[in-house]
């Protein structure tokens, strides 16, 4: 949508555009950071720092952070909800194990729990942002809605249009 005598964006076309922009940033922050944790589980357990030579069962963790990578990917809103509540489970362990721990094992932990945050903070941005365009396209589907319905002004407030010609 621009205006055809200054080929400029209109704000409304501007703002759409930045909501687009930080929800795809936030999407790509998200798998970024599941996909870290992913390589970071089965590193640190099969070759790092495992908890027993020469490997750990304990590398079977990142199995549950491969399911959302699809609903990620897909932009699922219900997807973003859930793994910000899955995320503290990771969180926990990498606190503990970084308190607990010596060595390269507690460095692994302290990217573990940056990641974490890193994931919590994009599902988080990515649904509040996701949700205020939603309510906002609601507010104004609501409003034409009333204005068909009644044949009144979908803004009263609005300057109205001359219909002199």
């Amino acid at each position: 949508m621009t205006d055809a005598t200054t080929h400029t964006p209109t704000p409304s076309h501007t703002a759409r555009a930045g909501k687009s922009a930080a929800v795809n940033g936030t999407r790509w922050l998200a798998v970024g950071s599941v996909l870290g944790l992913i390589v970071l589980g089965l590193a640190w357990e099969l070759w790092l720092a495992p908890l027993r030579p020469g490997g750990s069962w304990w590398a079977i963790k990142v199995l549950p952070l491969t399911l959302p990578l699809a609903g990620l990917l897909k932009n699922r809103m219900y997807t973003y909800r859930w793994v910000s509540l899955l995320v503290w489970l990771y969180f926990t362990e990498g606190a503990v194990r970084a308190w607990s721990d010596s060595g390269l094992s507690a460095g692994l932990a302290g990217v573990q729990v940056l990641l974490c945050v890193a994931l919590f903070v994009a599902c988080a941005l990515h649904v509040r942002i996701r949700l205020r365009a939603a309510g906002t396209e609601a507010v104004a589907a609501d409003k034409a809605r009333h204005a068909a319905e009644t044949h009144a002004a979908a803004d009263p407030v609005a300057p109205q249009p001359s219909s002199k010609a």
